[in-house]
């Protein structure tokens, strides 16, 4: 019996006119649209085609990403294709709470607006730095991260791959860290272009307004598993807002959620939303299963030809 996992996309994977073609042909991804727009109370459809500046500003990329991955996800599902189990990238895990029954898509556009907002005031454009760390141990990298706290705040933000970990946090301290790992022996590492050191301790006060934010969400029972970024577990309804408040501003577990959805009977990954970095980070953590993305009409007609 195969099992399937969606993974949804987290921010960065934005793109200009995303999922353009699928709004043009399909009434429920135009619908998922009209829906997210009268809750924000401006045209994201416009915004995603016309204007990228808007689109690269967490307060709006995050909505955009969220309704994007529903649209497809509606589109899927009305076509038979359904998750047995599900998990995002950070802003994709909400997406995952949609698809798996604990959050209407309504409660999910206004809260995904907040946060984008609280992280985008908690740590504004330029503010700190990522850096990609590869090929590299776990526990190299946070023992660095300890040792460079001494000039600010440094850790371990996501970890993508067992040989990619993302670094995050003030200019100096990342650079500090930068600097250890160098000499020791780390040969690659890669600044990203992110608009702030997102899941870690800068973000407390966007996890401090965001657990008042959650307090009034009313979360419904899980249909089907969502395995949590922060735990990389399955999470469990009595955990939702606590793990939520926590997500923010801790790492991101992704290569072991997707090893506990193996392990939970997932032999085909689906990647859902714009670009497909989640599908690149499944080949690298487990050669054996199938993954393969759906972000528009070409990727959507591959899937069904299937």
């Amino acid at each position: 019996m195969t099992k399937t996992g969606f993974l949804f996309a987290g921010q960065g994977a934005q793109k200009l006119g995303m999922a353009r073609d699928l709004y043009d042909n399909f009434t429920v991804v135009k619908e998922t649209y009209d829906e997210a727009s009268e809750i924000l109370g401006y045209d994201l459809r416009e915004l995603i085609d016309s204007d990228a500046d808007k689109l690269g500003e967490t307060r709006f990329t995050q909505p955009a990403i969220l309704t994007t991955s529903v649209a497809i996800l509606r589109l899927l599902v009305s076509r038979g294709i359904k998750p047995d189990v599900v998990a995002g990238l950070s802003l994709g895990e909400y997406s995952a709470l949609v698809a798996s029954g604990s959050l209407p898509f309504a409660k999910a556009v206004k809260l995904v607006a907040k946060r984008g907002q609280y992280m985008a005031d908690a740590a504004p454009t330029g503010s700190g730095k990522m850096v990609a760390v590869m090929n590299t141990d776990a526990k190299v990298i946070e023992e660095v991260c300890q040792q460079a706290s001494s000039k600010g705040i440094v850790s371990p933000a996501n970890y993508n791959t067992p040989a990619q970990i993302v670094i995050g946090g003030e200019v100096a301290a990342v650079d500090y860290a930068v600097e250890l790992l160098t000499e020791a022996g780390v040969k690659r590492m890669i600044p990203l272009k992110v608009s702030g050191p997102f899941h870690t301790a800068l973000l407390k006060s966007a996890s401090e307004k965001l657990a008042i934010e959650l307090e009034d969400v009313a979360f419904k029972d899980f249909e089907l598993p969502l395995i949590s970024n922060t735990t990389a577990q399955v999470m469990a309804f009595n955990d939702i807002k606590s793990l939520l408040t926590r997500q923010v501003m801790t790492p991101v577990k992704f290569y072991e959620s997707v090893e506990t959805m193996i392990a939970l009977g997932v032999t085909d990954f689906i990647e859902i939303g714009p670009g497909k970095v989640l599908s690149g980070f499944v080949k690298k953590i487990d050669k054996a299963v199938n993954i393969t993305n759906v972000e528009d009409l070409a990727t959507l007609n591959a899937i069904l030809e299937k």
